[in-house]
């Protein structure tokens, strides 16, 4: 087959029962259940580096969906990641029964400080040995805004201007707080550390104060791998600022090439090559050795979904309360506070769908329309989103677990590695360098993480 550059292949999962596809946890195969424990995640990081996946992309939230009825009682009664665990303390012990698998935790920056989530960010890229990502979130639930203090969230352009802050910061911290050959570790002479090549961080800005050394050593990347999704304007250009993966939302072929190409865009115009970033989308995947089996298997999963849970969630997604609305209702509106990708797929299309409309696009449980097929069937579509959307990886939505992942562990990815669209094996080094190359153990200069003064 011909030589092309492989995918990136992630993992989409989260620290609770029932992530995107709702439902799903109630099918007598699924050990969902099992997430409290840490043998369910261990052999998840085992199936996966089996199967030569890039990363484990681990979503969060620190808030409840509470819009839809003005209270998180369907949030409860569904498990829509109610109740959810921290996913950064995962991380450790999936690292240890692992060699090469990227971890990549989403941190919502309205919910950290600087200085503590450099510190736990830098120790986590320490155990795992330069394996740690992050997926960078400004956070918009009201819910959670209350459980920090605040009555409601910021505005959604506000949100990114403390964000941009907050990575000035961090990035201060990683990267100009200790020079690299300030660990000596002469054991003769009793010093650990150079005093002259470690400096404390000043900083006074309209959000943080900070005057303070980072208190880790340099860790293999330093910053971690950046993730980032934002669709809109003021997303866009953070992106461009900040991102090396870029999440776009699956909006079919054509309109997700388009945000691509966007992207693209503005990563040039902010000084960056748009080469040095890569772009991934999600995809649901349902297989089988035979169309029949793999239809059949799709068929038992929808009778556990619960469309009807995707839809509460959705309802936060937008800011409205989609309870009051009836099965032939428009949908319309959507705050500009919410996800505005969520927002403006409902403007996708000339006339608003209606809630019976949504509830059919979701037939797992969550807005995804899922790939069913062979092995053979599910690569061709993989090769139409690399070629026509310009899209670089995928991250896989989890469907029943852990079954879903190791069908296409076992049927998938042996196709793909025939059409060389997949790995057979992996690189050395970081998670960065495995995706960049051996030359790229730090971000790239004109990433704004390697532009910053030591102080201000």
């Amino acid at each position: 087959m011909p030589s092309r550059r492989p995918i990136l292949l992630n993992a989409f999962d989260m620290n609770t029962v029932g992530h995107i596809s709702h439902g799903l946890w109630r099918h007598p195969r699924d050990r969902s259940t099992g997430y409290k424990r840490l043998p369910y995640w261990l052999d998840l990081a085992r199936t996966l580096e089996r199967g030569l996946f890039d990363g484990l992309f681990l979503a969060d939230v620190t808030g409840v969906y509470d819009v839809w009825g003005g209270n998180a009682d369907a949030a409860l009664r569904d498990a829509i990641q109610l109740p959810i665990n921290d996913p950064a303390v995962l991380v450790g012990a999936m690292a240890g029964v692992t060699r090469h698998l990227g971890f990549g935790i989403t941190a919502t920056i309205s919910a950290e400080q600087p200085h503590a989530f450099a510190r736990r960010m830098s120790t986590l890229d320490h155990l795992s040995e330069g394996r740690i990502g992050w997926n960078i979130v400004t956070g918009f639930l009201d819910s959670a805004a209350r459980a920090r203090g605040d009555k409601a969230t910021a505005g959604h352009d506000q949100r990114y201007d403390r964000a941009d802050e907050f990575m000035d910061l961090v990035y201060r911290l990683w990267e100009s707080s200790w020079d690299d050959d300030a660990v000596v570790a002469d054991r003769e002479r009793g010093i650990y550390a150079d005093p002259a090549k470690v400096r404390p961080i000043h900083h006074e800005g309209p959000f943080y104060t900070l005057d303070a050394v980072h208190p880790c050593e340099p860790s293999p990347q330093r910053t971690p791998l950046l993730f980032q999704a934002g669709a809109s304007a003021r997303g866009t250009a953070f992106a461009a600022r900040h991102a090396e993966i870029v999440f776009v939302p699956n909006q079919g072929l054509q309109a997700t090439a388009a945000v691509v190409r966007k992207l693209r865009a503005a990563m040039a115009e902010a000084g960056r090559d748009p080469s040095q970033a890569r772009f991934v989308t999600t995809l649901q995947v349902v297989t089988g050795r035979t169309e029949d089996e793999a239809q059949a298997r799709y068929e038992d999963y929808r009778r556990y979904a619960r469309p009807e849970a995707g839809l509460v969630q959705f309802a936060s997604a937008i800011g409205v309360d989609l309870s009051r609305h009836g099965p032939d209702d428009p949908v319309t509106g959507g705050s500009a506070d919410a996800i505005q990708s969520s927002v403006a797929s409902l403007r996708r299309h000339s006339e608003a769908p209606t809630v019976r409309q949504l509830l059919a696009q979701m037939p797992l449980g969550g807005r995804h329309a899922p790939v069913v097929g062979t092995p053979a069937q599910v690569a061709d579509e993989i090769e139409a989103w690399v070629q026509e959307a310009g899209v670089d990886g995928f991250n896989l939505v989890r469907t029943v677990s852990p079954e879903g992942l190791e069908h296409f562990v076992e049927l998938v990815v042996p196709e793909l590695q025939h059409r060389g669209l997949h790995k057979r094996a992996y690189a050395e080094g970081t998670w960065r360098e495995k995706i960049f190359g051996r030359a790229s153990v730090r971000p790239p200069a004109a990433l704004a993480a390697r532009r910053q003064p030591a102080s201000s």
